[in-house]
């Protein structure tokens, strides 16, 4: 069974920055594309970034400069730098990833921007 555990969610201030992790454990062979998406209240969810194993990235219009995802193979973990974080960033934030069995989604983890 595979489990993607998100971390690094909190309440940041408009500009600042934070962190997110995906950490996947269980059977996992070769992990192919990750993706962070997020849905904020009232609204659906959508593809913020996401990456291939080989490392190439796809962005959000929106967050296109200020986020970097990243990914470490070994250690089956995937990244979110959030920087410059503003008032409509405010979302749960949600880890998937692609694997041979399926696709497969984390719990989520709030962010909140707030002055």
């Amino acid at each position: 069974q595979v489990q993607l555990v998100e971390s690094g969610g909190g309440l940041v201030q408009p500009g600042g920055s934070l962190r997110l992790s995906c950490a996947a454990s269980g059977s996992i062979f070769n992990m192919g594309a990750m993706g962070w998406y997020r849905q904020a209240p009232g609204k659906g969810r959508q593809l913020v970034a996401s990456i291939t194993r080989g490392g190439v990235t796809n962005y959000a219009d929106s967050v296109k400069g200020r986020f970097i995802i990243s990914r470490d193979n070994a250690k089956n973990t995937g990244y979110l730098q959030m920087n410059s974080l503003e008032l409509e960033d405010t979302a749960v934030y949600y880890c998937n990833a692609m694997i041979f069995t399926g696709e497969y989604w984390g719990q989520g983890t709030q962010v909140t921007v707030s002055s």
